[in-house]
């Protein structure tokens, strides 16, 4: 079984990672908000921290891939889905992309080795390294020196947006922002094809759906109940529509889809930005969510139809009632809403799991640190000093794939 994450919690077994390549150093400052960066990071010391990232996992037990080496062993393993690769980036690329096809299909195609095409398609192609045709064309008199023909993925670092694994199944998102829509061309190709994922792992969602849904709404609180925010990138009509494929797969174990609205703003974005479990028990949530939260359920009805229904109570007492034990909601940054949202914003809600009461944090988030410690959670913290420039935590930078299930 190639994807196994029916939790949150439980042990760490293997995990998709992306680490920051040159795409990182093709931010330019007035392409920062097209690109969802609010500053440029040093991708030197970027990938650093990845890397200490990912030795961290390693000594917990999991094993790490990258989405770079398994989309390269797609290419080097069936020589003839180059062509097709090339062709589906620039499809979902753009307009600009499109229109300069021909130029970007031929410097790619051009590249031998499998794995350098692909960190040169995520790294973006700026008009420079095309071969155009030459003449006194409007683009050369007019054109913007800095603009790219591809443009970089710098947010593919960020593993869990573009897909997100349901038990042994998976959902591959329709991205929020078109610059990311290439994103998903990569983990296509690597469950579609790859030897170790190739028809065995149900697709619960596509980009061919027209809503947007991203994985760091997708929580897996149990066998049976999946949990999804509602938020500034995930639509309540791909909830929907999510459920549904799920209720439809009859070996899925899912039965209820519980829906959390939550305030639609960037320093929020995802679920996981404001909520993460930390142990069987144990939440890290941001306070300032709590009272707008609306929840919702979703359950399968006759016909293929899925009954919907508004929850009351508390999230904390939600949690409790579909975990079966009595949850507690840990503050980020404590009572001290200044520091509650400063930590926030720089993800100390959003942790990793390496195993019940085990988690990877920022070090940058001292106070909710400590707190988490006081609570009786093993913190293991990274360097977070350019990561954390692109709004995303460790569990934004990473995709189970296998974790251990609960006995």
């Amino acid at each position: 079984m190639p994807i196994r994450v029916r939790n949150e919690i439980m042990p760490l077994k293997k995990v998709l990672l992306h680490r920051p390549g040159r795409e990182l150093e093709h931010i330019v400052p007035d392409a920062m908000d097209r690109l969802l960066f609010d500053d440029i990071p040093y991708l030197g010391s970027a990938q650093a921290e990845h890397d200490c990232f990912a030795r961290l996992l390693r000594e917990h037990g999991a094993e790490v891939v990258y989405l770079e080496d398994l989309t390269a062993e797609v290419l080097r393993s069936q020589p003839a889905l180059r062509e097709l690769f090339v062709r589906d980036l620039i499809a979902g690329s753009g307009s600009l992309a499109q229109a300069y096809g021909d130029a970007i299909r031929e410097r790619l195609l051009s590249i031998p080795d499998e794995k350098e095409l692909v960190l040169t398609a995520m790294a973006g192609l700026p008009f420079s390294e095309l071969e155009l045709k030459r003449g006194r064309l409007l683009h050369e008199l007019l054109g913007d020196a800095t603009q790219f023909a591809l443009e970089p993925t710098p947010n593919l670092y960020f593993t869990r947006d573009t897909f997100a694994s349901i038990g042994s199944g998976a959902a591959l998102n329709h991205m929020h922002s078109a610059v990311r829509n290439r994103e998903t061309v990569y983990a296509r190709y690597v469950l579609r094809y790859h030897p170790d994922f190739a028809g065995s792992v149900p697709l619960y969602y596509t980009p061919d759906e027209p809503f947007s849904i991203e994985g760091g709404d997708i929580l897996n609180l149990s066998p049976t109940v999946l949990v999804v925010g509602v938020s500034q990138r995930t639509m309540p009509e791909a909830v929907e529509r999510l459920a549904r494929n799920i209720f439809a797969d009859e070996a899925a174990l899912i039965r209820t889809v519980v829906a959390v609205s939550i305030p639609a703003r960037r320093a929020f974005m995802h679920l996981d930005t404001v909520l993460t479990q930390i142990s069987r028990t144990q939440f890290v949530v941001h306070p300032g969510i709590l009272e707008s939260l609306r929840l919702v359920e979703l359950t399968p009805d006759r016909g293929g139809e899925v009954r919907v229904r508004e929850l009351s109570g508390s999230l904390a007492r939600v949690l409790s009632d579909y975990l079966g034990c009595e949850a507690e909601l840990i503050q980020c940054g404590g009572s001290n809403e200044i520091i509650s949202q400063r930590e926030q914003w720089n993800d100390g809600a959003n942790t990793l799991c390496l195993a019940p009461g085990s988690v990877v944090t920022y070090d940058r988030n001292y106070v909710t640190n400590r707190i988490l410690q006081e609570h009786g959670i093993e913190v293991h913290q990274i360097p977070s000093g350019e990561l954390s420039r692109g709004r995303g935590g460790p569990r934004c930078m990473s995709m189970p794939l296998i974790r251990e299930t609960e006995e």
